[in-house]
């Protein structure tokens, strides 16, 4: 009795340990995969980010220096935005010279469209990207720019070039090309980036007034 007794806490014991060791091992690979994720997420922001904004134009920290849409600003002209969201900021020498603002439209023809638009101190686009879609391929998928070189035509661009009937596609009398059997989708962005553009407009004074954060002082030891 005494040997089974022995032999069932002997083997109560082993499998104690065995299940801590693997939720050891499953936590430490959560982590690893988890800090994998993010990094990957941050490169893939950072690509996005240095593609309007080329890294040799901007001396700060472009991931990380950014200005909340708070109640201040006027966020429905930027679409259903993740409450979230985020303005990323290009400095050089402390000073802001581009705006990297994100903009969703809501109306495109499968479902909404995500957008980062820059935009220069002057007013004028510095480039537009598509970062999340889900138009048909081979149809309205030509606005992300790994289908076609359509989303280029905004830079450059401002609200008053062209003129405000400009900001349309062709169909509707507007500058922008629509694409063969879909102008729901350009249609959707011209109007989303144009809105931007607006949102832009609006905040100017806020947005490139924006000082740099001050770095946090610590008392001597």
């Amino acid at each position: 009795m005494n040997e089974l007794l022995l032999s069932i806490r002997n083997n109560a014991v082993g499998l104690a340990l065995f299940a801590m060791v693997t939720a050891g091992a499953i936590a430490v690979a959560q982590v690893g995969t988890q800090q994998r994720i993010e990094q990957n997420i941050r490169q893939a922001e950072a690509k996005a980010l240095n593609d309007i904004v080329p890294r040799d134009q901007y001396d700060n920290d472009l991931l990380s220096d950014t200005l909340a849409l708070d109640d201040q600003f006027n966020r429905q002209l930027l679409g259903p935005i993740s409450d979230d969201a985020v303005i990323h900021l290009a400095r050089r020498e402390g000073k802001v010279h581009t705006a990297i603002i994100p903009a969703v439209a809501p109306d495109g023809y499968t479902t909404q469209i995500s957008l980062i638009v820059g935009v220069r101190a002057n007013g004028s686009l510095a480039g537009v990207r598509v970062i999340e879609h889900k138009e048909t391929p081979g149809l309205g998928d030509k606005v992300d720019l790994k289908k076609s070189n359509w989303i280029l035509g905004f830079n450059g661009k401002s609200l008053l070039n062209p003129q405000s009937d400009g900001w349309n596609v062709k169909k509707d009398g507007g500058e922008f090309d629509q694409f063969t059997g879909a102008t729901i989708t350009p249609r959707a962005v011209v109007r989303a980036v144009k809105n931007a553009l607006t949102f832009f407009q609006q905040h100017k004074q806020q947005i490139i007034r924006q000082r740099l954060a001050e770095p946090a002082i610590t008392e001597a030891q």
